[in-house]
């Protein structure tokens, strides 16, 4: 079997060795050059690992998972929830926004990229890592799940004093990979409009991050992108 070595920062290419030589790997690498060859593929090929190069291993303090890559064109860059400066947010990320002025008093963004939370600590992370152009869900369970979620597992027995926070019932399962003696677990009903005022809404995730992170002598996240 070939080496499959994909370009994903050093301390998560040590942390993740072993899921690269697993044979689901090289079926998903072919998976992908298969999908490739047929169909536009989001987010591009150099940047679907972004959320770990922009986020060491030793540096994680807060998990955000999402579930799939935007499907739209311009949309995804390899960080969940967000997109570039100049493409329109999202209206999960809207949401996402609106919390954080309720919770904050933080004024919402004129752009959409959560690049910054991600240089912090922030591992803003999608159970499945690509999408085929215009069709959500399309590379659900093809692989991508099994390596995220052992990414779940692996933050929670090699760190401590972390903050998961799982929005929606997809999200909500994986707290089955996270022990809840070592890490704060925050739960709440997906940002996406069809469920936002139901819980989503008055959640205060960011606040009670802070609070944890401070409480475990941790440098809280400056959740504001509006400073420079």
């Amino acid at each position: 079997m070939h080496q499959i070595n994909p370009t994903i920062e050093e301390s998560w290419k040590g942390m993740l060795e072993s899921e690269f030589r697993k044979p689901y790997f090289p079926a998903l690498k072919n998976f992908l050059l298969d999908e490739k060859r047929k169909y536009t593929i989001y987010p591009p090929g150099p940047i679907i690992f972004a959320a770990f190069n922009h986020t060491p291993f030793p540096k994680v303090k807060v998990v955000i998972l999402g579930q799939d890559p935007y499907h739209g064109p311009g949309q995804a860059h390899g960080l969940c929830f967000s997109v570039p400066v100049g493409v329109q947010q999202p209206p999960s990320l809207k949401n996402i926004f609106s919390e954080l002025q309720n919770d904050l008093n933080i004024l919402i963004p004129k752009h959409g990229n959560l690049g910054k939370w991600a240089e912090q600590g922030v591992l803003l992370l999608n159970s499945t890592l690509t999408v085929r152009a215009n069709q959500a869900g399309s590379h659900q369970k093809k692989g991508w799940e099994i390596f995220t979620d052992r990414v779940i597992e692996t933050l929670s027995a090699e760190r401590e004093n972390l903050v998961f926070l799982l929005w929606g019932n997809y999200a909500i399962q994986k707290s089955a990979l996270i022990n809840p003696n070592k890490h704060l677990i925050l739960k709440s009903v997906h940002p996406s409009p069809l469920s936002a005022s139901r819980g989503f809404f008055g959640c205060r995730h960011f606040s009670k991050t802070n609070d944890y992170l401070q409480q475990n002598n941790i440098e809280p996240i400056n959740w504001n992108l509006n400073s420079t």
